[in-house]
């Protein structure tokens, strides 16, 4: 499966694409989101890779050169940030395909990779996933909007708790 994967940047016309086939599976993926991704990409401050399989768009990762968490920004580690694969094409290695090309691009800049998960049970593969792949807890705990979490705060569990790893590459 690996070996037809095919791994590329982002274009204008995926952006409307990407957004539909998410909203085939009952994700909200607007095509907004999509492209802001682009203008970043064009000016150098994230890199979007697009997995297709068969000319079939089957997911995408970003990498944020500079993340917006204070402790991998003040370390200069980038983020790999907001990865998705179709539900109909997960466990198949197209994740850890991504990962694998975000890892190898990262390690020119920096000898860690940095990223973050949700707490829910809807990231399981993906906690899962990570930490098989060597990621370890980066000491912060619960982190909310990019700011870990101090004892006693109260916040709704929701896509903005995470819990941030790094590997070293």
């Amino acid at each position: 499966m690996k070996d037809k994967i095919v791994l590329r940047k982002l274009l204008k016309e995926d952006c409307e694409k990407i957004s539909e086939a998410f909203k085939k599976q009952g994700w909200t993926k607007p095509i907004a989101q999509y492209e802001l991704y682009l203008k970043l990409q064009k000016e150098g401050k994230r890199d979007v890779i697009i997995a297709e399989l068969e000319k079939e768009f089957v997911g995408y990762l970003t990498i944020q050169w500079t993340s917006d968490y204070i402790p991998f920004r003040e370390r200069k580690i980038p983020e790999i940030v907001d990865m998705n694969v179709l539900k109909k094409y997960q466990r198949k290695g197209i994740a850890s395909c991504m990962m694998d090309e975000a890892e190898k691009r990262i390690k020119k800049v920096s000898d860690y990779a940095g990223i973050g998960f949700g707490v829910t049970k809807d990231y399981g593969a993906a906690q899962k996933m990570y930490i098989n792949r060597n990621y370890k807890p980066d000491r912060n705990g619960l982190v909310s909007n990019s700011k870990p979490l101090e004892y006693g705060e109260k916040v709704v569990i929701d896509d903005s708790i995470v819990v941030c790893l790094i590997k070293e590459l």
